[in-house]
């Protein structure tokens, strides 16, 4: 996953300009149907059921993984094929923090329910 460019001047804004930097404490796991990119953009799903979804890291050496499996609503409508996930600061609106191209696209269709296993969401800094 890369940072966005909100995140990196936050980062670099906290650790070269001296400004206190408050990380969120929640961060919350976005599906997208088209690319979000680095000032953010992208088409983020929004089928009946829809809702972002919390996700806890842990962090280790330069890499964050996710703690726990993340599961998204049963969908109550085709949500279509999901390409792209981002971390966000909240659950609506607010700031997209991360993003990244799924290994595999999936689409979502009526009934189906989205998961990510505990350990495959890396954000890794290098």
């Amino acid at each position: 996953m890369s940072f966005t460019n909100f995140l990196e001047t936050e980062i670099l804004d906290h650790v070269f300009g001296g400004n206190a930097y408050t990380a969120p404490g929640t961060h919350y796991l976005a599906l997208y149907t088209a690319a979000p990119g680095e000032t953010g953009g992208g088409t983020e799903c929004t089928g009946t059921g829809y809702a972002r979804q919390t996700v806890a890291f842990t962090v280790s050496g330069n890499e964050a993984t996710n703690s726990a499996a993340v599961e998204f609503p049963t969908a109550g409508s085709n949500w279509g094929t999901i390409t792209h996930v981002g971390v966000f600061d909240a659950a609506s609106s607010g700031n997209l923090m991360a993003y990244g191209t799924l290994s595999a696209s999936k689409a979502v269709e009526t009934g189906d329910v989205f998961r990510v296993p505990a350990g495959d969401l890396d954000i890794t800094l290098d």
